[in-house]
């Protein structure tokens, strides 16, 4: 049998080949988990917009507002931008054939990556669109 006497820097040397590929699949992973929290944040501010919308039968700039109120303080962007940017939801209605009034909440958001840049990704356009009947 042949024992190695110097042998104790190899897994100082294995660590440090594992160490960058670690690192990486830590950030990606907490990189997209807030990527889908922040979808479904502006899934549910669309909702909630939509709701107001057939329930209470408000006016554009009201469930606009809803919407923004909702997404204030839950949106999470790793650069400091947590904001809905101007003109991001939209809010269309329509009546069809049959009297039946359509309303449309649309939410957009776009989420810049941090940790991304170093894979070649900057920012995701997301969003979301709430279809509700008037009854």
């Amino acid at each position: 049998m042949i024992y190695l006497r110097n042998n104790k820097g190899v897994a100082a040397v294995e660590f440090a080949i594992c160490l960058p590929i670690l690192i990486l699949l830590l950030f990606g992973l907490i990189e997209f988990g807030l990527l889908f929290y922040n979808q479904q944040v502006i899934t549910n501010a669309s909702r909630e917009g939509a709701r107001a919308g057939i329930v209470a039968e408000t006016v554009n700039a009201d469930i606009i507002q809803i919407v923004e109120n909702y997404c204030s303080g839950k949106l999470i962007n790793l650069n400091g931008d947590n904001e809905l940017q101007t003109d991001a939801v939209t809010v269309s209605g329509s009546n069809t054939a049959g009297g039946i009034a359509i309303l449309t909440v649309s939410v957009n958001y776009n989420y810049n990556f941090l940790f991304g840049g170093i894979l070649g990704f900057t920012n995701i356009p997301l969003s979301a669109q709430t279809i509700m009947r008037m009854e």
